[in-house]
């Protein structure tokens, strides 16, 4: 299982590069994500993006109930973001938090939902992989997690959108939570 890359690894901060066939090596890339996402434990990991496990691929899946089902999306591409915004107001709202950022958490305003256009492992009958390109429209917490991971196939933090929309950044500690600056 791959580890997860922390900040400041540059690689976090690379505008990755498009999949271009589903071989072998891309099979390996994709079950070395699957288990080091189920792996991560503290905090439970909603998404990850190849450039996380040191990968400068545009892969990233999420699972955004725990034990639920993990979407795979291969050079994807959002291409309608909804006007409606959604934005966190307390600790109990969506803060945002990052597995390459450990323990720190911070309410991040995201579009409600997006359009997004991508690949994905067709479920094989035989020993033949092949990728099927879907279009679906995503809502409410698994929109806010693709986006996420969409920044980080282009080499963007969600400390980066801190910063922007001057934001609070916290680290927890148990149940402390301490704002912390930038």
């Amino acid at each position: 299982m791959s580890k997860i890359v922390t900040v400041p690894s540059h690689i976090l901060r690379q505008v990755a590069k498009p999949v271009t066939s589903l071989d072998t090596r891309i099979q390996k890339i994709l079950q070395d994500m699957e288990k080091a996402l189920k792996a991560a434990k503290k905090p439970q990991g909603v998404g990850l993006a190849a450039p996380q496990i040191g990968v400068s691929l545009r892969i990233f899946m999420i699972r955004p109930q725990p034990r639920g089902k993990i979407t795979v999306f291969i050079n994807p591409e959002i291409t309608n973001y909804s006007q409606r915004r959604q934005s966190p107001t307390s600790k109990k709202g969506i803060y945002e938090g990052c597995l390459s950022l450990p323990d720190h958490y911070a309410p991040v305003t995201r579009s409600a939902s997006v359009t997004i256009t991508y690949q994905t492992p067709k479920l094989p009958s035989t020993m033949n992989y092949e990728l099927i390109t879907k279009t679906e429209v995503f809502s409410d917490f698994p929109a806010h997690v693709i986006q996420h991971e969409m920044d980080h196939l282009n080499g963007i933090l969600f400390i980066d959108h801190v910063l922007e929309q001057n934001s609070k950044l916290f680290r927890v500690s148990g149940d402390s939570w301490e704002e912390v600056t930038l």
